[in-house]
């Protein structure tokens, strides 16, 4: 290796109401293969809580923080958001994270 590379993360956590774990699931899981396919993208991984019914968080990996501030204004962002929104059970917790200790293997 040559070097550290720059990655961008971004965080989504999601709470499904509990009659709707199934639809969010479905929300979240077709967001994260086609993210993988945007500019900038280096990977996306949808994960479920072990201790809490319902949760998800989403962990996207990009190339700079500026192709992730992208990405939160595009339309397969916002439809979403869109679709997520009435399954939630809150406000999911979206944050933009600067790498202390990040690894990459592409």
């Amino acid at each position: 290796m040559t070097g550290d590379v720059e990655i961008a993360v971004l965080t989504g956590a999601f709470t499904a109401r509990p009659d709707r774990v199934g639809d969010l699931a479905a929300v979240l899981a077709r967001y994260v293969v086609l993210t993988r396919g945007e500019p900038g993208c280096r990977n996306v991984d949808l994960l479920t809580s072990a201790t809490e019914s319902g949760k998800f968080v989403v962990i996207e990996k990009w190339e700079t923080p500026e192709d992730a501030r992208s990405h939160l204004d595009t339309e397969l962002m916002t439809a979403m958001a869109a679709a997520a929104v009435p399954l939630l059970a809150e406000q999911p917790k979206i944050d933009l994270l600067d790498t202390i200790s990040a690894h990459d293997l592409d």
